[in-house]
C-alpha cells in the first residue's frame, strides 16, 4: 500500500478561505474513492494532508482527476511552497515522523 503525505505553506493566512473551500470539494472526491485512510492537520499558513491507497494506480487516478486536479491547477495562486512524498506503509504514519520525512523533500515553489 502507499502513503502520500503532502505539506502546503499558504502565501498568506488570508488564502486559508480559498484553501478551506478546495479541500471541502476535494474530501468529497476522496470519498468516493478506494483510499484506506485519511487525515489532515495544519494552523495559520502550514498544513498537512496524509491519504493511504490500496495501490499506486487508485493513488494516480485521484490525483489526476476531479477536484484535485483543478485544485493543483490552482495551487500557484494560494501556496508558496509544496512538499509531497509517497512512501509504501501498510497504514497512515504519525504526524511527527511525516514532518520529519518531508524535511528532506525538495520543495515545489511558487515565488
Amino acid at each position: 500500500m502507499k502513503v502520500t503525505i503532502t505539506y502546503l505553506r499558504l502565501k498568506s493566512a488570508w488564502k486559508f478561505f480559498a484553501l478551506s473551500q478546495n479541500a471541502m470539494h476535494i474530501v468529497k472526491q476522496l470519498k468516493s474513492t478506494n483510499h484506506v485512510g485519511y487525515k489532515a492537520t495544519g494552523f495559520w499558513k502550514d498544513h498537512y494532508t496524509m491519504t493511504l491507497w490500496k495501490s499506486e494506480d487508485d493513488l494516480k487516478d485521484f490525483a489526476k482527476s476531479g477536484a484535485h486536479l483543478q485544485a493543483m491547477k490552482k495551487s500557484g495562486e494560494m501556496a508558496e511552497l509544496i512538499k509531497t512524498l509517497t512512501i509504501d506503509s501498510d497504514q497512515l504514519i504519525d504526524w511527527k515522523t511525516a514532518k520529519s520525512m518531508l524535511e528532506n523533500v525538495k520543495p515545489l515553489r511558487f515565488d
